[in-house]
């Protein structure tokens, strides 16, 4: 959801916004990036987490969306310090709420004049490859970077490549 809500401010406020990265997003409509069918029977089986079990079914959700890459040792790892943190389940049902409501940002997005860089994976079946296939060709002079080996994720592999290409759209906005 960062990706529609960076997407949002930049429309909204365009003067706090001096470049955007969208990553792992679609324009809000309702066509392009949807989430993959064959894995909605599995989420919905997977029930409402409980504290005591919310790290690994997080983990178990992920493993369907996820690359190659994908470790579920580190994913274990970080959702536990999570659910100690901040153990909210009714969050996920807002999100989803807030995602399905989002609106077509497509027409706004092509007023858009900020370097843009948006980031895909293309085995992410949580938000499909046309949905940032969909962002980029709406934002003007925007610059695509999809990812055969990423889904929904950000490998560790790739850390230093994706801080890279956003350091560098970054740049483009020093005047």
């Amino acid at each position: 959801m960062g990706g529609m809500i960076a997407q949002t401010i930049s429309i909204e406020d365009p003067e706090r916004v001096l470049s955007l990265t969208s990553i792992m997003s679609n324009p809000g409509d309702q066509k392009n990036g949807r989430i993959a069918p064959s894995i909605l029977p599995k989420l919905a089986k997977m029930g409402t987490p409980t504290r005591e079990n919310a790290a690994q079914q997080s983990v178990e959700m992920f493993k369907l969306f996820s690359g190659p890459n994908y470790d579920p040792a580190e994913h274990l790892r970080r959702s536990e310090i999570g659910v100690d943190r901040a153990f909210r389940p009714e969050g996920t049902k807002r999100q989803t709420a807030a995602i399905m409501a989002s609106p077509d940002r497509t027409p706004r997005l092509r007023q858009l004049d900020v370097p843009t860089l948006v980031v895909h994976g293309l085995m992410d079946k949580l938000v499909r490859p046309s949905g940032g296939t969909a962002t980029a060709a709406a934002i003007p002079a925007s610059r695509l970077l999809m990812y055969p080996d990423m889904g929904h994720d950000l490998p560790k592999q790739r850390h230093q490549e994706l801080v890279d290409a956003i350091r560098r759209n970054a740049d483009r906005a020093i005047v």
